[in-house]
């Protein structure tokens, strides 16, 4: 598929969030024609990045597809707290898990040409992998040919450990059968350093109170003489993830940012500083200048939560650039 082709594909962000998917379709030159998303507070950031004259189509489940604008392509993150393995797991059985089947019929109601879609990992395992069989055959059985692979953030020019299942769709009669799409291969590791860049006052010392509880965490059953704070503050970058037990250590990279993991620590200049909203959101790929028009706007709280849920702007802009060149040695 050559540039001019990819430059006319329009595309609708589903399950938008704050738009991370969107970034990286537009990054391989696709033009977005409107986004669906229910969560107000991720609405007002995602129009805070692209513009307050953006067309939010709402709660996908009662779209009427006939009102949607023309596109070819779908992006969506479809919700994974049903399959998430700090969810409940209920998967099908709960009416979020069941998302995945209003996608289908927006795209047989379109016959929409390519998709991705994003969920956890654990989506691999839930119900014994059942949940998984029973995406891969509803979308076959709606005309795509579907590719589906887990991986990680760390490997796609970000220095964070995100592990996801992505599926990349492309309706059948646009392929000859002997079709097969292989994932990106994995990129040089980006530096930490050039991430935790915030300026921002987000101490963390011994006038809060929070270090009197870090204190205390050190001192709890699992950490007591296990760690040296004096041996920590000597070592710049380093990553630590405060978790409701043990302490983890990371050199030169980040855990996983989740939705309610606020406890994500880093020493620089020899003092703890919080993983700040602006630095989160360098970790999910979004640029720098993006990133300032909300840093200072939207409450840390809220922009940590939305990061947390978002999806990796270098792993979808990843997975576009591979696909396209794929199409462009089979397309008929």
């Amino acid at each position: 598929m050559s540039k001019t082709q990819t430059k006319n594909l329009k595309f609708i962000d589903f399950c938008a969030g704050i738009g991370a998917g969107r970034l990286g379709l537009e990054k391989n030159g696709l033009s977005c024609v409107g986004f669906s998303e229910i969560d107000k507070r991720a609405e007002i950031t995602y129009r805070k990045f692209f513009g307050e004259d953006e067309i939010n189509h709402g709660d996908l489940t009662k779209i009427d597809s006939k009102k949607l604008p023309d596109f070819e392509m779908m992006i969506a993150g479809f919700p994974c707290q049903t399959f998430s393995v700090i969810g409940q797991r209920k998967g099908m059985g709960d009416e979020r898990g069941q998302i995945i089947f209003s996608l289908i019929k927006i795209m047989l109601a379109k016959d929409l040409k390519y998709f991705i879609l994003e969920n956890v990992k654990g989506l691999t395992n839930h119900d014994n992998g059942n949940s998984l069989k029973v995406i891969l055959q509803e979308l076959e059985k709606a005309g795509y040919k579907v590719f589906c692979e887990v991986l990680n953030s760390i490997d796609y020019g970000v220095p964070q450990m995100r592990e996801r299942i992505y599926f990349v769709g492309i309706r059948e009669d646009l392929v000859p059968d002997d079709f097969q799409f292989y994932f990106p291969k994995r990129q040089p590791r980006a530096d930490v350093k050039d991430y935790l860049i915030d300026t921002k006052e987000l101490g963390f010392d011994e006038k809060k109170v929070a270090y009197e509880t870090f204190l205390k965490y050190l001192d709890n059953k699992y950490n007591k003489d296990r760690y040296d704070i004096k041996e920590i503050l000597e070592q710049d970058y380093l990553v630590i993830d405060t978790r409701q037990s043990d302490l983890r250590i990371y050199h030169n990279k980040v855990p996983t940012l989740r939705t309610g993991r606020h406890g994500i620590l880093y020493v620089r200049d020899g003092k703890f500083r919080k993983l700040s909203g602006y630095e989160s959101l360098l970790l999910q790929g979004f640029p720098r200048e993006l990133a300032k028009k909300v840093d200072g706007v939207i409450d840390e709280i809220h922009l940590l939560k939305q990061t947390g849920n978002a999806m990796t702007v270098n792993t979808i802009e990843a997975i576009a650039r591979e696909l396209f060149k794929t199409l462009e040695v089979y397309e008929k």
